[in-house]
């Protein structure tokens, strides 16, 4: 059998196969997804925690960066907020902040 067949035999239905599983995975309902945005947001309105637009202002205001990356986590029944911020030098740092208050608890440079 020579390649053309092989690529056209084996190879396609992979990549059609692989596509299709993207798309299913791509619009898989929040079900699928986890709700943690969810709890968060209602967390929010009820004004048990800071929105996240407040702690990410908060979080550059601690450390100037780009924000990269931030978690909600409940840590011995505090909601904390995980926030990374890349610097101008090229640094993680990862701080993290109240999720009801905002108030910095701990910052350091991420490995």
């Amino acid at each position: 059998m020579n390649l053309k067949r092989i690529a056209l035999f084996v190879f396609l239905p992979a990549v059609i196969i692989a596509a299709a599983a993207g798309v299913v995975l791509l619009h898989a309902p929040d079900s699928l997804a986890g709700d943690d945005h969810l709890q968060a947001r209602a967390l929010s309105q009820r004004g048990d925690i800071l929105p996240l637009e407040k702690i990410a202002e908060r979080a550059r205001a601690e450390k100037p960066g780009k924000l990269i990356d931030i978690e909600l986590e409940q840590k011995k029944g505090i909601w904390v907020y995980e926030a990374e911020i890349l610097d101008d030098a090229g640094r993680v740092w990862e701080l993290k902040l109240d999720a009801r208050t905002g108030a910095l608890l701990k910052m350091e440079q991420d490995d």
